[in-house]
């Protein structure tokens, strides 16, 4: 069991580029900021790895379920957390569906409109972010808003087109 004590936060993250198929320069803005504001600020407690952080982690797919290889900054305690995707499958659909229409409208749109559907992509993202903090419930213990941000790291190793 990992220790109460210990600096429960991650320092470095990356994810498994092999995983990545394709990203166009709206994602990887996505994906530089969400990075940025992790390490900025998050939460991120393993339970099941004896150690005390702080955290590096590298997020990949593998067999239909996303890895997190977890190891201690200092290259102590080490391991590997593993989650079902196929829950997720819906939320990211809908996600990749809003951030399609938000990234239209911010192009040609009125201010209205894009308010309108930045809500609608924020409601999904919060959802999406809960759904990650039930999937994670006894294994990482995280706040909501690094849940998010690992959310939006997730649906960029979703990106398929």
């Amino acid at each position: 069991m990992a220790d109460a004590g210990g600096d429960h936060r991650i320092v470095a993250v990356e994810l498994d580029e092999r995983t990545v198929l394709w990203r166009n320069a709206d994602v990887e803005q996505e994906r530089r900021v969400a990075i940025f504001d992790l390490l900025e600020g998050n939460m991120f407690r393993p339970l099941e790895i004896d150690g005390h952080g702080p955290w590096r982690l590298l997020l990949r797919v593998e067999d239909g379920r996303l890895a997190m290889d977890v190891t201690q900054a200092d290259g102590g305690a080490e391991g590997n957390i593993l989650l079902g995707l196929a829950p997720f499958r819906r939320v990211v659909r809908e996600y990749f569906a809003i951030c399609d229409s938000y990234y239209k409208a911010i192009r040609n749109a009125a201010p209205s409109a894009i308010e309108t559907i930045d809500m609608a992509r924020r409601g999904i993202h919060n959802s999406a972010a809960e759904l990650l903090m039930e999937r994670l419930d006894g294994k990482v213990e995280t706040d909501f808003d690094t849940a998010r941000r690992l959310f939006t790291l997730i649906c960029v190793l979703h990106i398929r087109q």
